[in-house]
């Protein structure tokens, strides 16, 4: 069975895109810990990213440091923090967010209330920072 993020890169499932590749995609997370919190993801379903092939590995964490690049530009937050976690769905993803503490990167600070409106604003703000990169 695909995993939810095989049924965004599908289109089964509506994503906010703000990067698209023939490796990986990049899209908003909608429990974001922070305006422009981004998930690097590749095409193909790898469950843990010590299984990742070395070429597909610097391709993602190439591209999560261009989206970080741009969230830096777009938010100009103290720091833009990487974290790959893995645990809440089988497929590996590299979640690029910005950061002002090492608390920030804590999952319970999560919003669950994101409007689609704050998240619509933050793809576009990343999409702009990235055709300017």
């Amino acid at each position: 069975m695909a995993t939810i993020f095989t049924r965004i890169i599908n289109r089964e499932i509506p994503g906010r895109f703000v990067h698209e590749d023939d490796v990986c995609v990049a899209f908003l997370t909608v429990e974001p810990l922070s305006p422009g919190h981004t998930l690097v993801v590749p095409r193909a379903e790898v469950d843990h990213w010590l299984d990742l092939d070395a070429d597909t590995a610097a391709h993602l964490m190439a591209t999560a440091q261009t989206i970080g690049k741009a969230i830096q530009a777009t938010y100009e937050p103290r720091k833009v923090g990487m974290m790959i976690a893995g645990l809440e769905v089988p497929h590996v993803h590299i979640h690029v967010t910005q950061m002002n503490g090492v608390t920030d990167l804590d999952f319970k600070n999560a919003r669950k209330d994101a409007t689609a409106h704050e998240l619509d604003e933050a793809a576009q703000a990343l999409r702009n920072a990235l055709a300017d990169h």
